[in-house]
Formats: C-alpha cells, sequence, structure tokens
C-alpha cells in the first residue's frame, strides 16, 4: 500500500471555492481534485496538450489573417475600379454649375453615410454579400431579378 504525505498550501479564496464546487460536482474530495490538478500540471503530455492547442489557436488565426487580406484586397481592387470608372464618365463640369453640384453632392454624401449606417447596424457586409452573389447567383442573375441595383443615393 502506498501511503500519501500531507502537505499544507494555501489558496486564494476564489480558487479555493472553485476547487470545492468541482469537488461536490464530481463527488470526489478535493484532495483529490488537487492531486489531479498537479498530476496534469507536471505530466510530459501536458505540454504536448498545450503545444497542440496552441498550434490550434495559430491555424485558426492565420486563416481569419488570410480571409482579412482578401477582403482587404477585394475592396481595393473595388474602390479602385469605382474611382476609375466615375473619372472616365464624369465630364468636368462648367463653373457655373459647380455651386449647385456642390451642394447635390453632399445631400448625396450625407445620403450614403446615413445608408452606410443602416448597413453597418444591420451586420450585412459586402464582402459576404459578394461572395454569396459569386458561389450562389451569379451577378448578372440577381441584377435580372432587380437586386443589386443602386439605392438612394
Amino acid at each position: 500500500m502506498q501511503t500519501k504525505t500531507r502537505m499544507n498550501v494555501y489558496f486564494e479564496p476564489d480558487l479555493l471555492k472553485r476547487v470545492e464546487a468541482l469537488a461536490l460536482r464530481r463527488n470526489v474530495s478535493k484532495s483529490a481534485v488537487i492531486e489531479a490538478a498537479v498530476a496534469s500540471f507536471l505530466s510530459v503530455d501536458s505540454a504536448d496538450r498545450r503545444e497542440a492547442a496552441f498550434g490550434r489557436r495559430l491555424d485558426r488565426l492565420s486563416r481569419q489573417i488570410e480571409a482579412l487580406d482578401r477582403d482587404q484586397a477585394i475592396l481595393g481592387e473595388t474602390v479602385s475600379l469605382f474611382i476609375r470608372f466615375w473619372l472616365t464618365i464624369t465630364p468636368p463640369l462648367p463653373e457655373s454649375a459647380q455651386a449647385s453640384a456642390r451642394a447635390k453632392g453632399l445631400e448625396r454624401f450625407e445620403g450614403f453615410v446615413e445608408a452606410l449606417g443602416r448597413r453597418l447596424a444591420t451586420g450585412d457586409q459586402f464582402i459576404k454579400e459578394l461572395a454569396r452573389d459569386i458561389g450562389g447567383v451569379s451577378v448578372a442573375e440577381s441584377q435580372e431579378n432587380g437586386e443589386g441595383r443602386g439605392g438612394a443615393f
């Protein structure tokens, strides 16, 4: 028979409450909970488990960063294509029309900011919508159905 040696240790009150609660749930003694925790901490494979957990977390973070990079590239291309298109088709205004164009532009920009705020509040994102359009229904099909057309601005 193997004998056990008594050891006195000190715990923070909150940690001791958690140990007691676990012991009650598992219907074991507090000593058994502490002994299992120390054995797990000192075990060789505990380092392997921690390393595997870190590896899984790093893999997940890598995938998230790759998705952010892809989304950022899509947004950059979208903005640059829009600017090129707009600059190509928009003729310069005569001096007499510039004041009214500025006022209309400010009004349209305020409408744009309001629409953007509503869209951000709903959580629907352009990138996700674009992925749905590309993955499921094509952009041309959605336009034929009256979806994806310009809004109030």
